[in-house]
């Protein structure tokens, strides 16, 4: 069987260890559709007789991985999974019912996409059911989408991408069109590499993922972060140059090292929903002493736009969940070259310093290495900074100022040193709150 097409309610049974069907009032379909297509009705009858569905849609309530999670699952084998006036009513309620009982939302999307034989009736199921994703959103509850094969057409432009978490199976096709309309379609593979799709899995893995993701956004949290213990150097630099080598050194501890060291386990997202990856930003969710913490991490990189656009998704997604999030700042500074500029990174920026700013959620940042100018500081919360001995921050590196200022490139060390970027003169002038330290809790970084 192709990747994702095992039926809906095998699926379910694999993934769930219970399912509530929800009630059925529509029955089954009679005549030949709104539009009165010539046939139609004997296709519906032969779909219900050969799969057991009414529809191309199976919608209920599931425990999964002990979280009680409203289901929309598509029937592949039900025309195609597609899309047709009864799938956007059965969608919707789905959704609504979600609401009413405070759910998060799995749609196991396969779907060839609209429904030809109710025309533009149909396609109208888009707008339904964007407007449902609308208010599932505004009431702060999380809808994660698994991509099947195949997930085309409106069925991929609304439950698929417009997803909080999506995931997909390999080997599924995933795009706006299908195969039979741009031959030989789009793969997930592809989807994921643009930015597009989470993460990819294969379909074994399916179940402990997508029970991993609901806890993590559903477990409740409260207060900010914690401040991550420091994993480098223990003494504080003498001069601002020792402090600039120090965060350059190659063996210093990464994001990666204190995500590692700071969750339990953690899971990624991964671009920005406008066909960008930064592999030099790491975001996502983890789990760390029996709650749920959003972290947005530098890795050390020139940061391009896609990383800042991603992290803004991030933060304003752990805010409309109520979820703190934990920045990591570690870069020389934005990216600033030809492809970076007409990306639009100056925009991008702006949208990561506006996503923080306009956060109800608190951000705890903790500087790890370099903080390069704006680039470093679009990550950071201005009133919940840390930093480690081994980072500094800068208006710019001081090679870069002293040729601003029009000195012999000789004089950058003394430039260090005049700008202040050590980590006792962060704390000092009131840019960090304190140096987090070696094998400390995380309550215990204090100023210095």
């Amino acid at each position: 069987m192709p990747c994702g097409r095992e039926p809906a309610r095998e699926l379910i049974g694999r993934l769930a260890a219970a399912f509530e069907e929800l009630p059925d009032d529509l029955g089954p379909s009679a005549g030949d559709g709104p539009l009165g297509w010539p046939g139609y009705g004997d296709q519906l009858a032969r779909a219900a007789a050969s799969t057991g569905e009414h529809e191309s849609v199976v919608c209920g309530i599931a425990e999964i991985g002990g979280v009680t999670t409203m289901v929309v699952a598509f029937e592949f084998g039900f025309l195609g999974g597609s899309l047709g006036t009864r799938t956007g009513t059965r969608i919707e309620q789905a959704f609504t019912h979600a609401r009413e009982r405070r759910l998060p939302v799995v749609s196991l999307v396969a779907t060839g996409g609209s429904r030809m034989q109710e025309g533009t009736l149909a396609l109208m199921q888009l707008p339904r059911i964007a407007r449902q994703l609308t208010l599932t959103r505004e009431a702060g509850l999380p809808h994660v989408a698994v991509l099947r094969d195949p997930t085309t057409g409106g069925g991929w432009a609304t439950l698929g991408a417009g997803a909080d978490v999506v995931l997909g199976l390999r080997g599924a096709q995933v795009g706006f069109a299908g195969s039979r309309v741009r031959p030989p379609g789009y793969s997930v593979t592809q989807q994921f590499a643009a930015g597009l799709v989470d993460q990819l899995l294969p379909p074994e893995e399916l179940r402990d993922r997508l029970e991993r993701w609901l806890r993590l956004l559903t477990t409740p949290t409260g207060g900010p972060a914690p401040v991550p213990s420091a994993l480098g150097e223990t003494t504080l630099p003498k001069t601002g140059w020792d402090a600039v080598v120090r965060a350059r050194t190659l063996g210093r501890p990464r994001a990666k090292e204190y995500l590692a060291s700071y969750f339990g386990w953690h899971e990624p997202i991964n671009g920005d929903r406008s066909g960008g990856v930064d592999p030099g930003v790491l975001c996502g969710f983890g789990y760390r002493d029996g709650r749920t913490v959003a972290y947005a991490a530098q890795c050390g990189t020139a940061t391009r736009p896609a990383g800042f656009r991603t992290a803004a998704r991030l933060v304003r997604l752990a805010d409309r969940l109520g979820i703190p999030v934990l920045t990591l700042v570690d870069t020389p500074g934005a990216a600033n070259d030809a492809a970076a500029e007409k990306a639009g990174v100056g925009a991008a920026i702006a949208d990561m310093f506006t996503a923080i700013a306009a956060a109800r959620v608190p951000v705890t940042t903790l500087v790890i290495g370099e903080g390069g100018s704006g680039g470093a500081l679009a990550f950071a919360a201005p009133d919940r900074m840390w930093v480690t001995p081994d980072g500094y921050f800068a208006v710019i590196s001081p090679e870069l100022a002293t040729a601003i200022l029009k000195r012999d490139p000789a004089r950058a060390r003394q430039t260090a040193e005049e700008l202040r970027l050590r980590p006792q003169d962060l704390v000092e002038l009131g840019v960090a709150q304190g140096i987090a330290q070696l094998g400390q809790s995380a309550d215990q970084a204090t100023a210095r």
